[in-house]
């Protein structure tokens, strides 16, 4: 109620300057007249109280509000029309097909990216990492191959058939086959199914589970992380873990954590393109695995320098 008798003291004063306004002057109120003029203002308040009150209480007529209906207003035009009846397939200025607007991705693109391209002067090794794709940002042909050969012909390799499918902003599933060969061992076959993305504070993940024949299991997780000590000069430390299902004693591999591979590598960007690097590498191996090693007269650490180029277009 109290903005009522507000609102009423106001609408005294505009009554009050309204007869100002055109001469009509309020009698002087004196001690005498006092009383009678409080009364006054008093039954005027109350009066507009009620007046209010009852303009509240008034129901609103509703019934002209179309509010659930879909025709639009009388007078206005359909929204749905905007177009004139034109689409990208029909109307007069449709473009032929080879010239029709398409988004950025719906476009299929190719790529190659060469992760390192390095050689390594103490054992006269070469190691490479090749990644290329072709496709949408959605679906995709993924190839992998990595691998090491040396001057005396000896090599090996994994290279890797996949289709990567976007499930998540900067996330692809993969699934595919994986093909080995050796020029010792025996060359083996899986089947391969996992992740690659960017995960939040921009390390670059890539983890794949494979499984081969006669039971053969592996999982290989791989991390990296680049810390720009300036726009062009990078270091990029990078670990790598691989963990088996069982003995492979014709690749020297054995079960359980097989090896890890610690690396750093310093790279200046003469363009985003373009850098070469020099770089240090740890590898060690465990459990089974090192102990397979070992009775082939082989070490089971091993630590090199070495030099490559990082690409891609």
């Amino acid at each position: 109620m109290n903005y009522f008798y507000l609102l009423s003291i106001v609408l005294l004063f505009a009554n009050d300057s309204f007869a100002q306004d055109n001469h009509v002057h309020n009698p002087v109120i004196t001690p005498e007249t006092a009383p009678a003029a409080n009364a006054t203002a008093h039954e005027h308040s109350i009066t507009v109280v009620a007046e209010l009150e009852n303009t509240a209480a008034m129901p609103m007529d509703h019934s002209a509000i179309a509010m659930d209906s879909d025709e639009p207003p009388e007078g206005t035009r359909d929204p749905h029309a905007y177009s004139a009846g034109f689409t990208q397939a029909a109307g007069p200025y449709t473009l032929p097909p080879a010239q029709r607007l398409v988004l950025a991705d719906e476009h299929s693109i190719s790529s190659l990216l060469g992760n390192g391209v390095e050689y390594t002067p103490d054992s006269k090794t070469g190691n490479y990492e090749l990644q290329a794709w072709r496709g949408t940002s959605f679906n995709k042909l993924v190839i992998k191959t990595d691998g090491a050969f040396t001057e005396n012909d000896e090599y090996e390799n994994e290279t890797e058939l996949l289709w990567g499918r976007a499930f998540a902003p900067f996330w692809d599933s993969q699934l595919g086959v994986r093909v080995d060969s050796r020029s010792e061992g025996k060359n083996r076959q899986w089947f391969a199914a996992g992740v690659q993305g960017l995960a939040p504070y921009w390390f670059e993940l890539d983890a794949t589970a494979y499984l081969g024949s006669a039971g053969q299991t592996e999982f290989v997780f791989d991390s990296e992380y680049e810390m720009l000590i300036t726009q062009r000069l990078i270091l990029q430390p990078r670990a790598e873990f691989t963990v088996r299902g069982k003995d492979d004693p014709q690749n020297l591999l054995g079960s359980g954590l097989a090896n890890a591979a610690l690396s750093l590598r310093l790279r200046y960007e003469i363009s985003r393109q373009f850098a070469p690097f020099i770089g240090v590498e740890t590898e060690k191996n465990f459990g089974s695995t090192a102990d397979l090693l070992n009775g082939n007269g082989e070490s089971v650490k091993d630590t090199r320098y070495f030099a490559g180029v990082r690409f891609w277009f």
